[in-house]
């Protein structure tokens, strides 16, 4: 019994190391990919009176 509990408790701290190393990794991907979403709809949202744009139907 004293195993499986030792074994349970390294499988969530290998499963945490991995899973903060790909957050840390990817965060910084994810700020530029929103920042750049951002600008997209709002120059999409300035430009022209098109009526079949996405951002004017908001």
């Amino acid at each position: 019994m004293f195993w499986k509990i030792v074994l349970a408790v390294v499988l969530v701290w290998v499963a945490l190391a991995v899973v903060g190393t790909l957050i840390k990794g990817l965060f910084w991907v994810l700020v530029i990919g929103a920042v750049g979403f951002g600008i997209y709809f709002l120059v999409k949202a300035m430009s022209g009176n098109d009526e079949n744009s996405p951002a004017s139907r908001l």
